[in-house]
């Protein structure tokens, strides 16, 4: 039975990661195991930068952002050599399994590290909703809440100079947190990687009808990498009969307090894999589905096809 058990976060920082640590670190000890956090992510495992912490650790960080044991991207890792170095520094701590709260990237880290005999269990931690196997990640309803406030508040000062606002989302080729966005804030145009902008000529006629009818604002919400934007505020300008200003959202979208339902879950994900890990159960990553707890061997939760959320667009036509 396991009894030295390790917990990371890996790759972008989300709100939520310090609940989902929490939950993992009550869990063990509750259970009686030695719960150590490494810092700095798979960084972290190459440099020995571990920590034995107890149940109060970091508790007073449930309601923050970001990721109190740090996070950094290690691309090296994709090596065998390198993960065999993190491998024996596990081992030289007695450290026997390991929770990975991160994205795809992270993951694979994680299944490779099972492999090799360290037992790992992912959790996913990532604002663009892009992990299949879990119906919602952590962060993304955090991230999401923030877009929407973001978006109202350009609406308003849009509407205050009767203008259009062209608002850039992250997502990393994920439209998860457009679509969603959309819905919420009733914007007047999605552009994802499932619903691009294909008809610029058409656009500019809808946008024209739109201000020939009195509208005092038109908002159009752009998926990131999708086109540039500041190109479109360009294109609207010239061609249509309103004044476009480009907004890129960034990085705020990562940061801010993580919402209840995102510290519950998030909470619930971390005790779920440390009882996984005291079943001998590793190499799988657990998440949400129909709000229940459930996990997935990590190679197959990554070839699973995410929801395009076809019927959200469908919905979107209703409300434009």
């Amino acid at each position: 039975m396991v009894k030295k058990i390790g917990i990371l976060t890996s790759g972008g920082d989300a709100p939520g990661m310090n609940a989902a640590v929490i939950g993992a670190i009550k869990a063990g000890c509750a259970l009686n195991k030695d719960m150590y956090v490494v810092y700095d992510g798979y960084k972290g495992l190459i440099t020995n930068n571990f920590k034995k912490v107890d149940s109060k650790f970091i508790e007073e960080k449930m309601n923050v952002g970001g990721t109190a044991i740090k996070t950094a991207r290690l691309p090296e890792f994709k090596e065998e050599s390198v993960r065999a170095k993190a491998v024996e520094a596990l081992k030289n701590e007695g450290v026997e399994a390991l929770i990975v709260i991160g994205g795809d990237g992270s993951y694979m880290g994680a299944k490779k590290l099972t492999e090799m005999g360290i037992n790992c269990i992912g959790i996913p931690g990532t604002i663009d909703n892009d992990i299949a196997s879990s119906d919602y990640t952590v962060g993304f309803d955090t991230a999401l809440n923030t877009v929407v406030e973001a978006i109202d508040r350009v609406r308003e000062t849009m509407t205050s100079h009767n203008r259009c606002g062209i608002i850039e989302i992250m997502g990393n080729h994920c439209p998860d947190l457009t679509i969603f966005a959309g819905l919420a804030t009733n914007a007047d145009e999605i552009f994802t990687v499932d619903h691009p902008l294909e008809d610029k000529a058409a656009l500019y006629e809808r946008m024209n009808k739109a201000y020939d009818e009195g509208r005092d604002s038109f908002i159009i919400l752009v998926a990131e990498k999708l086109l540039n934007t500041k190109e479109l505020e360009k294109d609207l300008n010239e061609n249509t009969k309103w004044e476009a200003r480009a907004t890129v959202l960034g990085h705020i979208q990562r940061g801010g307090k993580p919402t209840a339902m995102e510290r519950v879950n998030a909470f619930r994900m971390g005790a779920y894999a440390v009882s996984l890990l005291d079943e001998g159960i590793g190499g799988v990553c657990v998440g949400l589905h129909e709000n229940k707890l459930v996990y997935t061997d990590i190679y197959d939760a990554l070839k699973l096809e995410r929801d395009k959320h076809l019927e959200f667009y469908k919905l979107h036509d209703l409300v434009k």
